[in-house]
């Protein structure tokens, strides 16, 4: 009896030792999981750090930059300010100056305009018209008035009218004149032009000549234009549209040097 409860006892030891060396005790298995939750917490924590120490290093390079901004426009202010040696009191008068200019060269370019209209009021509506446009003075001679249909000689009545421009236009002084040729849409080619640039072109030309060669305007203060069809005043899809798009603009323009001189102190 005692031989076997010896052998009981023994097989129950020996079990125990078997349990227990078969699988790690919940102590050891916490420890296990809290030791892994620091390693994560860890790299956590790494990763965090390395992203301030990106914002750091982005914040320092926005600063630098900014500085460098500063800087340049702080020298920029500087030398504007010891560029400019005028006082508030001399920008005003040099404001009034320029005022005073400009009205001075509206008043003129009205007059002109007015002189214009004197000197062509025996001329209707649809054959010609003066007006102001962008502080200049046009002058809008129809081809009716003009020429005839594809050709650059200007016919007697055009001549005439051209000369009575030219008489206002020799009695004023500081103005540039553009003359521009239109024409409508419809396809040109003859023998003398390939298309309505060559047209529009030739017709310009031919005022030019009429206004200085044969009137005495001074060549150095006018200039020739062809604009084709490509700037109508109309639309094209109708009889009158066209004719009115058929036209030769005598552009009378300020000289703007003694601006530019005020301007440029």
């Amino acid at each position: 009896m005692k031989k076997i409860n010896y052998v009981l006892s023994f097989s129950t030891l020996i079990l125990c030792v078997l349990l227990t060396s078969c699988g790690p005790s919940k102590k050891l298995v916490a420890s296990r999981a809290w030791v892994n939750q620091l390693q994560t917490d860890s790299a956590n924590t790494h990763n965090q750090l390395n992203d301030c120490k990106m914002l750091v290093k982005n914040l320092t390079d926005e600063k630098t930059t900014l500085l460098t901004e500063n800087a340049s426009v702080t020298n920029d202010l500087n030398a504007l300010s010891s560029s400019s040696k005028m006082t508030i009191a001399e920008q005003a008068n040099r404001l009034k100056t320029l005022q005073n200019m400009l009205q001075a060269q509206r008043d003129v370019m009205s007059n002109l305009k007015n002189s214009i209209s004197d000197a062509l009021m025996k001329y209707k509506t649809d054959e010609l018209s003066v007006y102001i446009k962008d502080g200049s003075v046009y002058v809008s001679l129809q081809e009716k008035l003009l020429f005839k249909s594809g050709s650059d000689v200007v016919n007697p009545t055009g001549v005439s009218a051209l000369k009575s421009l030219a008489l206002v236009l020799n009695n004023t002084k500081d103005i540039n004149v553009m003359i521009e040729g239109h024409t409508d849409n419809v396809p040109i080619k003859t023998k003398l032009f390939k298309d309505n640039w060559d047209l529009s072109t030739a017709r310009a030309t031919s005022i030019v000549r009429i206004l200085t060669k044969d009137n005495g305007f001074d060549s150095s203060r006018i200039t020739a234009s062809g604009k084709g069809e490509f700037h109508p005043l109309k639309a094209n899809d109708t009889v009158e549209g066209r004719a009115g798009n058929r036209r030769t603009e005598v552009i009378l323009s300020p000289d703007l040097n003694e601006l530019y001189k005020l301007l440029n102190q």
